[in-house]
């Protein structure tokens, strides 16, 4: 009913497209694979695998989508989770349709879609956030690897990302991976913070 209600839902936006829908993590993983799909609203709860481990394997698998957690969980634990496994926004099932067809909006620009009530749970975090280990400076990063990093805090995907650099899409998706091994973190959305807090430094 959910699924039917959104298709519907995005029926009526000339600018957006349902290109799929999946009912379970195992079928979303091969349809991400099969379609490309520019954003996946990906649910929590699902049957198998839920949202938060088919978020993962769709990055381990470099599916490049934007992914927005739809859920009506809005614990701190699942929220922080959902980002470091990779997702690009985290929305609340029960805003009104306005609302969530504006978030989608702003996660297709490269934006973090994030439910308002949410903001102080994700600013806590990161305020916590332990350092990773290392401590690399943004001064030690090549050329390259800083370009990189200053258009993944832009929001962009690894296409736009590798055409703005003149560079295929495997060579960014390599970059992205060393970069966040060396970094000591486990996804875009905190390599874009990491980048905030450190460039000036570096």
């Amino acid at each position: 009913m959910m699924r039917r209600g959104l298709r519907d839902l995005l029926d009526l936006e000339d600018d957006l497209e349902m290109v799929g829908e999946a009912g379970n993590g195992e079928d979303a993983i091969r349809l991400a694979l099969q379609i490309e799909p520019d954003l996946i609203l990906m649910d929590l709860n699902m049957p198998g695998i839920d949202g938060l481990e088919t978020t993962r394997r769709m990055r381990d698998a470099d599916i490049d989508a934007r992914i927005i957690m739809f859920t009506v969980s809005d614990e701190q634990s699942h929220v922080l989770e959902a980002l470091r496994n990779g997702a690009d926004g985290y929305l609340l099932k029960d805003m009104d349709a306005e609302q969530l067809i504006e978030q989608i909006r702003i996660a297709a620009t490269g934006r973090m879609a994030l439910s308002p009530e949410l903001t102080q749970v994700l600013a806590e975090a990161i305020r916590v956030r332990p350092k990773p280990s290392g401590q690399v400076q943004f001064s030690n990063l090549t050329k390259r690897e800083k370009e990189v990093l200053r258009l993944i805090a832009k929001g962009q995907s690894n296409k736009m990302i590798a055409r703005k650099l003149g560079i295929t899409e495997g060579t960014v998706k390599v970059h992205v991976k060393n970069l966040l091994h060396k970094l000591g973190l486990r996804s875009r959305v905190e390599a874009a913070v990491w980048v905030l807090e450190n460039e000036a430094k570096g």
